[in-house]
C-alpha cells in the first residue's frame, strides 16, 4: 500500500496488534462470525489506520488478494464513526462485469451496518436509476463514464445525489493510469470535487506494480 505519507505497507507485527480495534465493532464481529476469518491479511491490517484517517492510498495485492475488503472495512467503519450521510462512497470499476460481480458482496458488507450499496452503469434499468435518485444508497458502484453522465445529465440532481461523497475507491487503477481513459477518470473526479466542495479521499486498488508511489501521485491528480 502506498499513501500520501507512507511507503508501501508491510506487516507491522506487534505494532498493529490492536489495529483491528479501530474497526467498527459490528464490522469486526461479522469478520469473525459471518465470514469466519480468524484474522485479516497483512494488507488489510495495514490499510485500516490510514484509510480511517482519510488518507489517499493505493492498495496492492494480486487477484483475490483481499483488496476489496482492505478498502471496504475501514471505509465502512469511518462511515459509521464520522456519521457520513447520503451517498458517501463511490466504487469505480473499468468494466461493468466487475461491478456486477462486486455489488452483492459490497452490499452484504454495507448491510452489516444498516447501510446499502447500489449499482449504476449502462445496463441499469431506468426504474433502478429512479430509485437511486429518490433513495440515495450509501455506496454507489459505477463506471467513470456513468459517473460523468450523472454529473452532466438533466435527469439527475447531481448535487443531491453526489454532493455528500467523501471517498472514492478506484478498482483496477493500474488499468486506467496513463491512457486516455485514465485522464478522463481524473477529469471526472475533479468535476465531482467541484460538486462536493471539498477534497475527496482517493483509494486505488491494483495488482502489484513496481511504482506504487507514482501510481498514487497520478491518482491524486491536481490535488497531489
Amino acid at each position: 500500500m502506498a499513501d500520501a505519507g507512507l511507503p508501501a505497507a508491510k506487516d507491522q507485527g506487534d505494532e498493529d496488534a490492536d489495529v483491528l480495534d479501530r474497526l467498527d465493532p459490528v464490522v469486526l464481529h461479522h469478520i469473525v462470525n459471518t465470514l469466519g476469518w480468524p484474522d485479516l491479511r497483512p494488507l488489510q491490517r495495514a490499510a485500516i489506520t490510514p484509510l480511517m484517517q482519510g488518507q489517499d492510498a493505493v492498495l496492492l495485492a494480486p487477484t483475490a488478494g483481499g483488496k476489496t475488503e482492505a478498502a471496504c472495512f475501514p471505509l465502512l467503519s469511518a462511515m459509521t464513526e464520522q456519521k457520513w450521510t447520503g451517498t458517501s462512497l463511490l466504487y469505480l470499476c473499468p468494466l461493468k462485469a466487475l461491478l456486477n460481480n462486486l455489488v452483492v458482496r459490497v452490499d452484504s458488507y454495507a448491510q452489516w451496518l444498516g447501510r446499502r450499496a447500489a449499482l449504476w452503469h449502462g445496463d441499469t434499468k431506468e426504474s433502478q436509476r429512479r430509485r437511486i435518485r429518490a433513495e440515495a444508497p450509501d455506496i454507489l458502484l459505477t463506471t467513470p463514464e456513468s459517473l460523468e453522465a450523472m454529473l452532466i445529465g438533466v435527469k439527475t440532481d447531481h448535487a443531491r445525489l453526489l454532493g455528500s461523497v467523501r471517498a472514492v475507491v478506484v478498482d483496477e487503477v493500474h488499468a486506467f493510469a496513463g491512457d486516455d481513459r485514465g485522464w478522463h477518470l481524473l477529469a471526472v473526479l475533479e468535476r465531482l470535487e467541484r460538486v462536493t466542495g471539498r477534497p475527496i479521499q482517493r483509494v486505488g486498488l491494483s495488482a502489484t506494480v513496481g511504482n506504487p508511489a507514482e501510481l498514487l501521485h497520478w491518482l491524486q491528480g491536481a490535488g497531489a
